[in-house]
């Protein structure tokens, strides 16, 4: 698992944790926020997404861990909480409310949710190609994170076809 100093390394020069705050440096991992208020109804479940964009270098996986005080209240975390090597976007975490209570649970916007830990990955390089490359950004800020793609990734153009295929031209910058 990489280290504080490793991690504050990264975040500075590939972005991969953006916008990043200091304070939410949590020992050795990073807590990521909420992006929009959520009320959850017993047993509705949803979608909870990042503020923050998150990039994975091509040699790191990270984990995804929710902050064990929403566990408290009820709440069950229903997908394995795993970020691919070469994956950019912001994280979407399944939650059901299963309160003992039945009682609704409101996540606010920017409140702190999860926990994410960064994974040193052994062996070829293998970025991740799915369809939710690019989750949850805007145009302008995949066009931010291009000229960190194009100097992490040597086969840049190559993955680029793959990644922008159907999205639009806009998105190659």
């Amino acid at each position: 698992m990489l280290g504080k100093d490793r991690l504050l390394e990264i975040i500075e020069k590939y972005r991969c944790i953006y916008p990043f705050d200091l304070n939410l440096l949590d020992g050795d991992s990073y807590v990521l926020t909420v992006k929009e208020e959520v009320t959850l109804q017993y047993l509705e479940h949803r979608n909870l997404v990042s503020n923050e964009i998150v990039f994975t270098l091509p040699n790191i996986v990270a984990h995804l861990t929710a902050k064990s005080r929403y566990g408290r209240m009820g709440l069950s975390f229903l997908n394995a909480a795993k970020v691919h090597s070469g994956f950019i976007g912001r994280l979407a975490l399944e939650v059901v409310n299963l309160n003992n209570e039945r009682t609704p649970i409101t996540i606010k916007r920017g409140d702190p949710f999860m926990h994410i830990e960064f994974i040193t990955r052994i062996g070829e390089e293998s970025p991740y190609t799915g369809e939710y490359q690019f989750q949850y950004m805007t145009n302008e800020e995949i066009k931010m994170y291009i000229p960190i793609l194009r100097n992490v990734f040597k086969n840049y153009e190559e993955l680029s076809k793959v990644w922008f295929k159907g999205k639009g031209e806009g998105r190659q910058a």
